[in-house]
């Protein structure tokens, strides 16, 4: 059924419930997945320095890794449970994330994106609209929203 799933993280709660959901389609469809992790440059607005700015990517790096790992572990678990394989494809990216998962979207031919209802900035449902919205709303593929 689907060819290509985008599972988009940032490690909170219900991207690692998506990450669960994403792994178990992916399987049944034998599908690819490609997880995504987009560094938000907006928060580097106003930041004093250049070497302020590199001390950030570096943090968020550091976590990025541990976002990867933690699909990684889940889709072991898949593994030993069920004996399976899946093409699992780690990508990073920096951006705007709903502007971002719009563009792989595209430029991948993805089939059907899984994400988290909201990430680690819950405020910005209520400021901006959350990223999963937005990609719900402009989408050229189905999405899924995991709570």
């Amino acid at each position: 059924m689907y060819k290509k799933i985008l599972l988009p993280t940032d490690g909170s709660q219900p991207a690692h419930k998506a990450a669960e959901q994403a792994i178990w389609i992916a399987i049944m469809s034998n599908a690819e997945l490609i997880v995504l992790h987009v560094i938000d440059t907006s928060i580097f607005t106003g930041l004093p320095s250049k070497e302020s700015i590199s001390k950030v990517k570096e943090l968020l790096k550091n976590e990025e890794k541990n976002y990867f790992n933690a699909v990684q572990d889940i889709l072991l678990k898949y593994k030993e449970k069920h004996n399976i394989e899946i093409k699992l494809v780690f990508m990073s990216k920096e951006g705007h994330p709903a502007h971002t998962i719009r563009k792989i979207v595209d430029k991948e031919n993805i089939d059907l994106v899984v994400m988290g209802t909201s990430g680690k900035h819950g405020m910005d449902r209520f400021l901006l609209g959350s990223v999963a919205e937005r990609v719900v709303r402009t989408a050229s593929c189905p999405v899924l929203v995991v709570r």
